[in-house]
């Protein structure tokens, strides 16, 4: 069986590198240097999570990203 996960990407301002985080998976994250990388890492990191982990059901429904601006 296949599922699909949300993964919210940000990089890191100190190492520059890309972090990952699944979305419906709380505390699964990784980090790489490049898109690829992460790609793999982030796989990983879902195959461990789920390995040893219960998932609780429904898992969380990922509607979306904003991005809003303020004056500071």
């Amino acid at each position: 069986m296949k599922r699909a996960f949300t993964v919210v990407i940000e990089r890191d301002p100190e190492s520059n590198w890309l972090v990952g985080e699944v979305v419906e998976l709380p505390g699964c994250y990784t980090q790489a240097p490049d898109l690829p990388a992460l790609e793999v890492n982030i796989q990983e990191a879902i195959h461990a999570y789920l390995g040893a982990t219960e998932l609780e059901e429904p898992l969380l429904d990922f509607v979306g990203t904003w991005r809003v601006e303020v004056s500071v």
